[in-house]
């Protein structure tokens, strides 16, 4: 096999001895027996995506491992450097459990505490929304927490949050790469200073889950908690080491904890993905939950910023909810509460992605609470929270099984909305009703919005330039027409850009560059089209929409919206 002379060089300079000899053993193996995947390991350079770096761990520049953590690190403690002149600089750093994270974790410390930057580093495996509420508590800089969410075992990554405790936006995200990329391997300090190094547990640990209680606790009588049976699982992940304890302190007595998946474990060994968007990571749940006759499953990925969760229907029956369900049943209990306790004055905000369901703007105009819209990933929600001080904000959330509760967690929290979706459960319970028949409710409300989620995954160096080719095709020949419907509106996030096709008329969009691209047509339906920013995938978001006047017409409404995004994947040709 040819290796082009580019990742050659790069392979080369793997061999010196700036890279210990346990690293250049491992390039060497894949020189003499895994050439392909040398050339994958080595042909770029991992990037920062929407939430941050995350890659397969290894050896190579395409590689998660200390040296291009490393590499990282030093450019942000530079960068630090060079910002806050003046300030006594401090780092928080957390890990999830994932293989290597702990080690990672230190390594990165280490990096900081050989620049001079003090590091509160957590002794044990926290979940991310601790990280970003440990930024603030701590006043510090900058947080690091080492985590590839909910990706395969072979995969670990590396979030960055800033001073506000959400993750790294512009103009910051782009300068720190600049700094980054000016950077060789051998100008990294990797010396350890334990005078700089502090360990951090339950203090934070305390004041964390008491503002997760104030933030998302509504007022729910004791009674009504005693009655709400639930369900938990980990997924093998952090949330055990907060969760049990949270639901406990709020007053949720009756948790039932999936055994099997209460040990953290890099190899999630009882899913295929320990992803709660996939149905199948929450079966012993579901299972557990039907032995027991339970009113709510919910499980949370590794990290535990997303969750999945299941809940009882009229009939009984269990049914788990997508990301944008759950997005609009916390939103809407979120502002009634507020309503309730005449909190609504006009100055509140909620918040939501531009691939996430357009219902959430119907529920923020029914309430007279603006609504703001950003691009995929909590960081442009927590930036609205920092542009906008004059402004309150309630919650927010995004199709891909994320919530933010309050602005005490400035990223996708699945600690607060877990306690969250409970209270709403109890509440629900004790009225006689169920979150489902709520749900059902609030689509003849507001209308009946249905969304479908459609990922590819296209790896490796001919995947990537097969997303991008796709992309293309679809900027220079747009459809004109979408499901017999014609299109009225392409809107390109890359080039700013959206296109009016009855006027022919362009304006600017006044949102930051992505790579994305949006179908409108004229019945309402939504159409986007994006490559991750952190795993080798395009996915493509299908929201549509129809009125209905009763809880009758609820049934054909479905079948209509589902023959609807089928029509719609077919003039997609995704099958």
């Amino acid at each position: 096999m040819h290796i082009p002379e580019t990742i050659l060089k790069s392979v080369n300079e793997w061999l010196t001895p700036t890279f210990d000899a346990k690293t250049q053993a491992e390039v060497i193996d894949m020189m003499t027996s895994a050439p392909k995947e040398l050339e994958d390991s080595f042909y770029k350079n991992l990037e920062f995506g929407t939430g941050g770096m995350r890659g397969i761990m290894g050896a190579g520049t395409n590689r998660i491992n200390k040296y291009t953590l490393g590499k990282n690190t030093q450019g942000i403690a530079d960068y630090m450097h060079k910002v806050f002149p003046t300030e006594k600089l401090k780092v928080a750093i957390a890990y999830d459990c994932r293989h290597n994270s702990d080690t990672l974790a230190k390594t990165v410390a280490d990096v900081f505490c050989a620049n001079g930057i003090e590091v509160y580093l957590f002794s044990e495996m926290r979940p991310t929304p601790e990280l970003s509420f440990a930024v603030k508590k701590l006043n510090c800089q900058c947080g690091i927490v080492l985590t590839a969410s909910h990706n395969p075992p072979e995969y670990n990554g590396y979030k960055v949050y800033w001073q506000d405790g959400g993750q790294l936006v512009p103009p910051q995200d782009a300068e720190i790469i600049s700094t980054i990329d000016a950077l060789a391997y051998e100008d990294i300090k990797f010396d350890e200073n334990l005078d700089l190094l502090h360990y951090i547990d339950t203090e934070v640990d305390d004041a964390f889950i008491a503002s997760s209680i104030k933030n998302a606790s509504f007022d729910t009588p004791q009674a009504a908690k005693d009655n709400l049976k639930i369900v938990f699982t980990s997924l093998h992940g952090t949330s055990i080491k907060l969760m049990p304890q949270t639901l406990e302190r709020a007053g949720y007595k009756d948790v039932h904890i999936v055994a099997e998946q209460a040990v953290p474990n890099g190899d999630f060994p009882t899913v295929k993905s320990p992803n709660p968007e996939e149905p199948e990571a929450l079966t012993m749940a579901m299972d557990l939950a039907k032995e027991i006759n339970a009113d709510i499953v919910i499980g949370t990925d590794p990290d535990s910023d997303r969750l999945g969760v299941a809940v009882r229907d009229a009939s009984g029956d269990l049914i788990l909810l997508n990301g944008n369900q759950a997005m609009v049943l916390m939103t809407a209990f979120l502002l009634e509460q507020w309503k309730k306790n005449g909190k609504l004055d006009g100055r509140q905000f909620v918040a939501s992605t531009i691939v996430s369901t357009p219902m959430i703007m119907e529920l923020a105009s029914a309430y007279g609470v603006d609504f703001k819209v950003g691009l995929t990933g909590f960081k442009w929600i927590a930036k609205m929270i920092k542009d906008f001080p004059e402004q309150q904000f309630i919650g927010g959330g995004e199709e891909s099984f994320g919530y933010m509760v309050g602005d005490a967690v400035r990223d996708k929290d699945a600690i607060a909305a877990t306690l969250l979706a409970c209270e709403m459960a109890a509440q629900a319970k004790a009225a006689g009703n169920s979150i489902y028949e709520y749900l059902q409710q609030l689509y003849v409300d507001y209308g009946f919005y249905k969304e479908f989620l459609v990922s590819m995954t296209k790896k490796g160096i001919e995947g990537a330039a097969e997303i991008k080719q796709m992309m293309i095709d679809l900027r220079e020949n747009p459809l004109r027409e979408i499901n017999g419907e014609r299109v009225v509106m392409v809107e390109d996030y890359l080039n700013s850009t959206a296109l009016n096709l009855i006027s022919d008329e362009t304006e600017a969009l006044n949102i930051p560059k992505s790579d994305v691209l949006i179908y409108y047509t004229g019945d309402g339906s939504k159409i986007a089209a994006r490559p991750s920013g952190t795993e080798p995938k395009i996915k493509f978001y299908v929201s549509v929409n129809t009125a209905i006047e009763s809880l009758e017409e609820l049934a054909d409404a479905e079948i209509f919206l589902d023959q609807k995004i089928k029509n719609i994947l077919l003039d997609f040709k995704i099958n």
